[in-house]
């Protein structure tokens, strides 16, 4: 797991490594965390190996997490997750964002405020990918950068099917919540 995490940490990195670094924001340890509400029990997982990479110039934003590193407070609910039966990790290892901040030009990364932008671009989850649309903020407060978004998925969007037996008590839809502070990349 330690390799993946290098290897796609390098190869984002790769992507931003042109001139103008200090335009650049980065982490690789990002928070994402998603809920599902259930009639028998809340679903809720947290990964805090996300990395996110931001070039402020341009508003290009990329994510990356490792399906794994999500984890629970209960172990067999991590082990159902990662399960054929769910997320299969072993063949859909990764989950990625490749977008764009559509308002970039609103936002002033040297000066402190909460920057409300839109994010329109690709996720890929499952296997498949998906256009997503969603609202966040980019917040600067004394030199720090902050990325943050809350949003929902549909788990058919996704060809996410849980068992039969578990279908009617799993929710359909999944909240996603992305935190990330972002130092910059030199």
């Amino acid at each position: 797991m330690m390799k993946k995490t290098v290897l796609i940490t390098c190869s984002l990195l790769l992507l931003f490594t042109n001139t103008g670094a200090q335009d650049k924001f980065y982490t690789k340890s990002g928070k994402i965390s998603f809920f599902s509400s259930t009639s028998l029990e809340n679903i809720i997982a947290s990964n805090k190996t996300t990395v996110c990479l931001l070039d402020s110039k341009t508003g290009d934003l990329r994510f990356a997490v490792l399906i794994k590193g999500f984890e629970f407070k209960k172990a067999l609910m991590q082990e159902h997750f990662n399960s054929a039966d769910y997320m299969n990790s072993n063949q859909y290892p990764k989950a990625e964002f490749k977008g764009q901040l559509t308002n970039n030009n609103i936002v002033n990364y040297n000066v402190n405020g909460v920057y409300p932008v839109s994010v329109k671009g690709t996720l890929t989850l499952h296997g498949v990918t998906k256009e997503v649309e969603t609202k966040g903020n980019i917040t600067v407060k004394d030199g720090k950068r902050t990325a943050s978004s809350v949003f929902s998925i549909l788990l058919a969007d996704y060809s996410i099917t849980p068992p039969r037996i578990y279908r009617d008590n799993i929710s359909k839809s999944i909240k996603i919540t992305v935190e990330c502070s972002l130092e910059s990349l030199k």
